[in-house]
């Protein structure tokens, strides 16, 4: 069975940064694909980006494009989601997943593992 747990969330102000790490346990962290989707109040479950199980792909959601940066290092079987010039709108809570699937896919139903998430508040 795959455990996903999510650190790195907290409270900043706007404008500032985090870094958000995903350590995966219980088979080989190279099979999956990995992603992180976020989850606003009164909101859908979103994609952010995805990177495949070498590191030489990415996808990200045209939100993300330019402020959020999706890596991997397969030797400490962790994912990270580096998020810079944050907003108030970036408020949420984030949430790592895995897939089997090789295609890089933003489809929440494409997922087949999940952590319990970590919030992310960005003060104006």
């Amino acid at each position: 069975q795959v455990q996903l747990v999510e650190s790195g969330g907290g409270l900043v102000q706007a404008g500032g940064s985090l870094r958000l790490s995903c350590l995966q346990s219980g088979r080989a962290f190279t099979t999956y694909q990995m992603a992180w989707f976020r989850q606003a109040p009164g909101k859908e479950r979103e994609f952010i980006a995805s990177i495949n199980w070498s590191g030489a792909s990415t996808y990200y959601a045209d939100s993300a494009k330019g402020r959020f940066t999706i890596a991997r290092d397969n030797a400490k079987n962790t994912a990270y989601l580096q998020m810079n010039t944050l907003k108030p709108d970036d408020t949420a809570v984030y949430y790592c997943a895995a897939t089997g699937v090789a295609e890089s896919t933003s489809i929440r139903n494409d997922y087949d593992y999940w952590g319990r998430g970590t919030q992310v508040t960005v003060s104006s």
